[in-house]
């Protein structure tokens, strides 16, 4: 077993701290009430039920101790993935390096002539 790893089990016992599960594997790993869901659990005892066959995830393992940490929020999270739209396309390639490069011959000449006015001003002081 590794961190990662999906593994079915089934919840044998719940405390107000979390529920442990029996896994498909024969190992015994905790689901912690934080990695229960997103969000906030009034009464662990109304999300979760002994005898409840689970599909976890693996975010720790001691292979000393043979227990696991597990989560079944992040398997959670991972449905509610969204895709996201991709930043760029041909309507903004107006956007970019190419305006800096256009405009940098501009600038450095009126910063050249900013200096020597102000070069100028320190030579009559």
């Amino acid at each position: 077993m590794k961190i990662g790893d999906k593994i079915r089990g089934e919840i044998t016992g719940i405390k107000p701290y979390g529920a442990f599960v029996q896994l498909a594997n024969g190992s015994i790993g905790l689901i912690h009430i934080s990695e229960i869901k997103t969000g906030y659990i009034d009464n662990i005892y109304r999300t979760l039920s002994v005898g409840e066959e689970v599909l976890v995830q693996v975010v720790d393992y001691d292979e000393y101790s043979q227990k696991a940490s597990l989560s079944l929020r992040t398997l959670e999270e991972e449905k509610h993935h969204y895709q996201h739209r991709h930043r760029f396309s041909n309507s903004r390639l107006h956007i970019g390096f190419k305006p800096l490069a256009d405009n940098l011959p501009v600038w450095i000449e009126e910063n050249l002539e900013y200096l020597k006015q102000d070069q100028q001003k320190d030579d009559h002081i």
